[in-house]
């Protein structure tokens, strides 16, 4: 009953597909193609392996040989279902059928003609399918369009075939014979290496006209992507032609320079040049003249001296952290915490600092003002800028510049000099290895210019914010970027520096420091460092407080505290002896046998003793060092009027005291003074120690006084200090340094200072502690003073 039944499905089957098979219609097996498309009139051979496909093949050759074959859409599809092929394909029959090894078939096909999937009616044991066939139109004559594209059509063949070298030219005959616009069409583009969707876009396109167009246009684009390719094919054939050719002679080049001992591996060289200079990404101008000169340099002797100025040159080049910069951000609390770890004091400068820094955090920029810490020896400026690297987590690099007189220093020098070398900053910059230090600019205020040029004139470039982005050193010749370098500089004084580089920086001024200070100076960093460098240790030698002010006072004369240290480490050397002689192992030193290690007493201080007198007041200067007490003595002798001034007066003092007498004589009826005393009487203002220069208007009124005081017969008192410029008005005029002069006064033990009215601002910035012991004037003229200083008349 079975076989039976079986043959009887067989039978339906059969007679299901023969009633198809009227007039277009077709019942037909049907393959799926993976990868390739198969169009009318095309003869090919493929192997099939799939037991559907092996099952349609079968069953073609059982019947008539006819097979419907349609591309898969996706070739990596192992088991489709009807929605994975296309559902225009080709109705083939099959020529010829062979086994192979493995189960698979190698089947040769002729394309009949197109065809349409109407309706898939099985799937198992293969694909069966209804097809409705697609002939091609061939009209009795063609049209001029359809003559002109297949013309057209042929032309851009003929040369697709000249550029493709994978097609034999003897195909283009063949297609040039064939007079059927559609199988032309199909013919070309089976010869097509385009993508499966291009061919089958071009299988679905039934209308002929359109179908040339589509072929001419795909043969168009492959012209073009062939011709793209066989110019790159053509470029990197030459490379390989150039470095083969370059190969060859480099082998020639190190075998001679091997005959002649050379021993310099110089390819090697340029080889690691040439890599470090792609590292260092260079813009595209440095690039090409940096890989110019190693070029160049390749074709030297390397022995010749010229060689040696080009490897020098470029080792510099790639030598320099061209993109190389430090990370880290700018921590205000950490800052503050070093700058008061580093430095006692300068509060004003610190906060100066630190506002500095706040402005560079938040605009993410190094650009702006140009630091110019000014102040007397000693008191921390260079200090001040390493604690400013150490803060934000930069390098720093120190550069003095004092005494330098040539421009080449900052520059550098042309390469065409012989042992040229860049300048110190690109120097400082190479060895530092990044972009972006802490530079100091130390003693900006003594450097000097002569025949070889003004270096100061040279630092306006690298000083200026908007210029140094492009500085050009003289030896490298190209431009370096010194815009993200943090610019810091020192000075004594602002008197010497060039005005146009002053302009360029924001000056910060670092006054001296108080006894106290120096005292609190002494016990938190001098001392514990001098100890440890000296291989002390802290029981071996301890100081009294008033052993340090005694240092301070009588053994030192100075602003800062760079003597105070060398003091204090004589000490240490002297008790670093004593404790190696065995004598024992702990010192104290005190007041009383500190002359026993520095031995007599070098200072003295004014301090003020005795008596009011007759014409000597006391002034106030400033100087390099700091503040000092000015004492003037005044006398009148007969004589002719002359007025006599020692003590080495400067101009600007001498005309104080000139201007002094002239308001003097202008009101010499209120002061009851003989209006012809400069007739009959000779004036002598002295200023003791005679060997040290003196200038400047700031002892205008003191002078005033004291002549005064001589001419009246009036002491003055000798616990009161002036300072202040006088007019021929008798009006005190503001002057400079009250800090450093009121300091000195304290340090004499005067209790009143008398200051001009218009200095009141500067009292803020005198220490509180010596504001609290002494007592402050204002003048706005020189009757103010004399209130003050001359002893009244008490009958």
């Amino acid at each position: 009953m079975t076989d039976e039944n079986n043959r009887t499905e067989v039978d339906q089957e059969e007679q299901a597909e023969t009633e198809f098979e009227v007039e277009n219609i077709l019942s037909l097996p049907m393959i799926p193609l993976r990868g390739l498309t198969v169009f009318p009139n095309m003869v090919l051979h493929f192997d099939i392996g799939r037991e559907k496909s092996i099952n349609a093949l079968e069953k073609a050759m059982v019947r008539n040989q006819y097979i419907f074959l349609s591309a898969q859409k996706d070739e990596n599809t192992d088991l489709p279902t009807p929605e994975d092929f296309y559902h225009i394909g080709t109705i083939g029959k099959i020529k010829q059928m062979l086994k192979l090894p493995g189960d698979s078939i190698r089947v040769l096909v002729e394309g009949v003609c197109r065809g349409h999937i109407d309706e898939v009616v099985s799937e198992v044991p293969y694909f069966q399918c209804v097809v409705t066939r697609i002939e091609d139109e061939v009209p009795e004559e063609l049209s001029p369009k359809t003559e002109a594209l297949m013309r057209s059509t042929l032309n851009s063949f003929d040369e697709y075939l000249s550029v493709n070298q994978k097609l034999a030219p003897e195909i283009l005959p063949t297609v040039a014979g064939i007079e059927e616009p559609g199988r032309f069409a199909d013919l070309i583009g089976s010869h097509l290496d385009i993508k499966l969707e291009d061919k089958q876009a071009l299988l679905e396109t039934i209308d002929i006209d359109q179908r040339l167009e589509k072929v001419n246009e795909f043969l168009v684009r492959e012209i073009e992507i062939l011709n793209i390719e066989q110019d790159i094919t053509t470029k990197v054939k030459t490379q390989l032609n150039k470095n083969q050719r370059e190969y060859y002679l480099r082998e020639q080049m190190r075998a001679i320079q091997e005959e002649l001992g050379i021993s310099e591996d110089v390819e090697d060289e340029i080889e690691d040049w040439m890599e470090q200079l792609e590292k260092l990404k260079l813009d595209k101008k440095i690039r090409d003249k940096v890989e110019k000169e190693i070029k160049r340099f390749g074709r030297m002797q390397p022995s010749s001296a010229e060689a040696s100025v080009s490897r020098t040159y470029i080792e510099t080049i790639v030598g320099l952290p061209w993109r190389k910069e430090k990370k880290g951000n700018i921590d205000l609390s950490k800052a503050e915490k070093i700058l008061n770890e580093d430095h006692h004091g300068l509060e004003k400068v610190k906060e100066r600092v630190l506002e500095y820094l706040a402005v560079i955090h938040l605009s993410k920029s190094m650009k702006g003002p140009i630091l110019c810490l000014v102040g007397p020896p000693g008191v921390g400026k260079t200090s001040i800028a390493k604690s400013v690297a150490r803060a934000i987590n930069r390098d720093f690099v120190r550069m003095s510049l004092g005494g330098v007189r040539d421009e080449a220093e900052i520059r550098g020098h042309r390469r065409t000099y012989i042992g040229a070398i860049p300048g110190r900053i690109i120097t400082s910059i190479k060895e530092c290895g990044t972009k972006n230090p802490v530079f100091l600019f130390d003693e900006v205020d003594k450097i000097g210019a002569d025949f070889k040029g003004d270096p100061a004139s040279a630092l306006l470039e690298v000083l200026d914010p908007e210029q140094n982005k492009e500085f050009t050193d003289h030896y490298l010749e190209v431009p370096f970027d010194l815009s993200k370098v943090m610019f810091i500089t020192t000075a004594n004084t602002t008197d010497t520096i060039p005005r146009p580089l002053l302009d360029r920086m924001e000056v910060i001024n670092v006054s001296g420091y108080t006894e106290e200070e120096k005292v609190k100076i002494a016990q938190d960093y001098l001392i514990p460092k001098k100890v440890k460098e000296h291989g002390l240790k802290e029981p071996n030698i301890r100081f009294s407080e008033k052993a340090l002010r005694d240092l301070i006072n009588y053994y030192t004369r100075e602003s800062g505290v760079r003597n105070l240290e060398r003091e204090i480490a004589n000490v240490c050397r002297k008790v670093a002896k004593n404790i190696v002689s065995g004598k024992k192992s702990e010192f104290r030193i005190t007041e009383k046998n500190l002359e026993g290690y520095l031995g007599k007493k070098r200072y003295r201080y004014d301090i003020i003793s005795g008596e009011a007198e007759v014409g000597v007041t006391t002034g106030l200067a400033w100087t390099i060092v700091g503040g000092d007490t000015l004492f003037i003595e005044t006398t009148v002798v007969p004589g002719s009027g002359k007025l006599v001034l020692t003590g080495q007066l400067g101009e600007v003092m001498q005309e104080s005291a000139k201007a002094g007498i002239s308001y003097i004589r202008s009101i010499a009826d209120k002061l009851e003074i003989d209006p012809d005393f400069y007739k009959e009487q000779d004036l002598h203002i002295h200023i003791p120690e005679g060997a040290v220069p003196k200038d400047g208007p700031s002892a205008g009124v003191t002078m005033c006084t004291a002549i005064i005081s001589t001419l009246t017969g009036t002491p003055v008192r000798k616990d009161i200090a002036m300072t202040g410029e006088i007019t021929l008005r008798g009006k005190v005029l503001p002057v400079g340094g009250i800090r450093e002069k009121v300091l000195a006064a304290h340090r004499a033990g005067i209790e009143k200072v008398l200051l001009p009215a218009d200095n009141e601002k500067d009292i803020e910035d005198i220490p509180k502690n010596v504001r609290r012991q002494m007592e402050f004037v204002l003048l706005h003229t020189v009757d103010d003073a004399l209130e003050q200083a001359l002893v009244k008349d008490e009958k």
